[in-house]
């Protein structure tokens, strides 16, 4: 806010143009956020995923850094604290600026650079579905359908270091994706280190083309561009999941953000294409196809226009993945492919947690537990597209007609992903993008931003750790637990700087 200067005039603060100039001591916050990146980064080299035909794996620092159960733990809390640490970082440089309307995007962008830099040069961390990217590239060179294979069909797949679900299942992803892993894979010459690095440069482009359709969305939106910005590519849940665990999301993401942004500018049939370039990445943003059409449509569109932009909408999308299709030879394959996500659970996952339980009574009841299991997913499934379907075709509401138009797809998103069986930490960066740029005020809605960003960064950092096999590896699942646990009481209760943001948590004491 303004100022009174000494002689009571009103003086504007200058604007910020360097980590430097951040006002409170955000620069403190800043550099506070880079060493827990770097924590990570250097823990990441003991427990980090490091496949067993990396050459690396034979360098003599490596083993012993892996082979020591001290090193392994000690790797495991720098992974664990630097993490929470980097959440503390990050609450408290919003806490610092407070106003961030004279902060220059390009400052917050910055930030969201420093504390990705460590994870460029450390192993893939907390996922290796980058192991699987390599591995589907491999199928693609060796002119093998990854929508009817898995890895397995690769001889010494092991060595790719993939998770086993893909050596047997086919790729849920879009035909785009699969040319840059077929790319990658015959520009690194079959490095599995150099593929990494440049899986790594691709997810960094993804989080570039983010920041730049964050900012044009957000001055649509009239909404302030550098928090938006501190609230995604900055935010450490974007920054793990996006360059540390090397997930093709950031691309999808920002491919699908960028074609919003043309969308909404008025070039729908260029929307039209960059969004089908997403669904090429991850087919999943198929979802936003009909807020695209909404969008084309306009204000105040009746129902034949809606529906005339929609049928434009998909026939143009269609063309694009059909020619896409004819040129892989592989058509439409990844279709019944998206089902393979599916067939897993996660505890936290409403419908996945349903499904186990139901299968579990079933067994106890001597019935087929599998089926009652596929039921339930199925249900969830149901449930999730009817929703998407109603906040497709749901009146308008008093807000502005693209802000509208954006938070119904916030909330269609966000149903399909929280009725599906299976919920991974990277999938929340979707929600919270969409949510973000139509604006997340003080109060609840940002408090519930916070402990949406603690709980899946503590989810993905407890979640997978790679140690040799003569190591007990739950052991180091529950110290990476009791850390985080611990960490975040901090933050909560304890540390008097950060516990002011979840005051509203605490249950309120009467007066004596």
């Amino acid at each position: 806010m303004p100022q009174p200067t000494a002689g009571g005039s009103l003086s504007v603060p200058r604007p910020v143009r360097t980590i430097a100039e951040l006002p409170g001591a955000g620069s403190v916050a800043v550099w506070q956020g880079a060493a827990a990146a770097l924590s990570m980064a250097i823990g990441g080299l003991g427990v980090g995923w490091l496949a067993s035909g990396s050459s690396l794996i034979r360098v003599p620092f490596f083993i012993v850094l892996r082979d020591n159960p001290v090193l392994v733990v000690l790797s495991t809390v720098l992974v664990a604290c630097g993490g929470l640490l980097l959440v503390r970082a990050w609450l408290r440089l919003g806490q610092r600026v407070g106003d961030w309307s004279f902060v220059r995007p390009a400052v917050t962008v910055r930030v969201a650079a420093l504390w990705s830099a460590p994870f460029m040069v450390t192993f893939p961390l907390l996922s290796r579905d980058v192991y699987a990217y390599i591995g589907q590239g491999r199928l693609m060179a060796a002119g093998i359908d990854p929508y009817v294979n898995g890895i397995s069909a690769l001889n010494n797949y092991h060595n790719l270091g993939p998770d086993s679900m893909w050596t047997e299942a086919p790729t849920p992803y879009g035909p785009l994706f699969l040319w840059i892993e077929q790319a990658v894979v015959g520009l690194s010459g079959g490095s599995l280190e150099a593929s990494i690095a440049m899986f790594r440069i691709v997810a960094a482009a993804g989080v570039a083309v983010c920041a730049f359709a964050v900012i044009g969305l957000s001055r649509h939106f009239g909404v302030d561009a550098s928090k938006t910005l501190w609230l995604t590519v900055a935010n450490p849940l974007f920054v793990i999941s996006f360059i540390a665990s090397i997930h093709n999301d950031a691309l999808m993401l920002g491919l699908l953000l960028v074609g919003l942004l043309t969308a909404v500018r008025g070039k729908p049939v260029l929307a039209v294409v960059l969004v089908t370039a997403s669904i090429g990445i991850k087919p999943i943003t198929l979802l936003a196809l009909p807020f695209i059409g909404l969008i084309w449509a306009g204000k105040n569109a009746g129902w034949g226009r809606r529906v005339a932009c929609w049928v434009g909408t998909a026939a143009i999308s269609l063309a694009l993945l059909t020619v896409a299709g004819a040129l892989s030879g592989f058509w439409f394959g990844w279709v019944p492919a998206m089902a393979t996500p599916g067939s897993l659970w996660i505890w936290y996952a409403p419908f996945g947690l349903l499904s186990v339980i139901a299968a579990g009574i079933t067994q106890l009841a001597g019935g087929n537990p599998d089926l009652v299991a596929s039921i339930v997913k199925r249900v969830g499934t149901v449930v999730g597209a009817s929703f998407a379907v109603w906040f497709i075709v749901r009146g308008r509401s008093t807000r502005p007609f693209t802000e509208d138009i954006f938070l119904r797809m916030a909330l269609a998103f966000s149903v399909v992903v929280m009725t599906a069986s299976m919920i991974q930490p990277w999938y929340i960066t979707w929600l919270m993008a969409l949510f973000a740029l139509v604006g997340i005020k003080q109060g609840w809605p940002l408090l519930t931003y916070y402990v949406v960003t603690i709980f899946f960064t503590v989810i993905a950092i407890t979640d997978q750790l790679d140690v040799f096999e003569w190591i007990p590896l739950l052991a180091i699942r529950l110290i990476a637990i009791a850390l985080s646990a611990a960490f975040v009481a901090y933050i909560v209760l304890w540390d008097w700087k950060t516990r002011v943001l979840f005051a509203p948590l605490m249950p309120s004491r009467g007066k004596a």
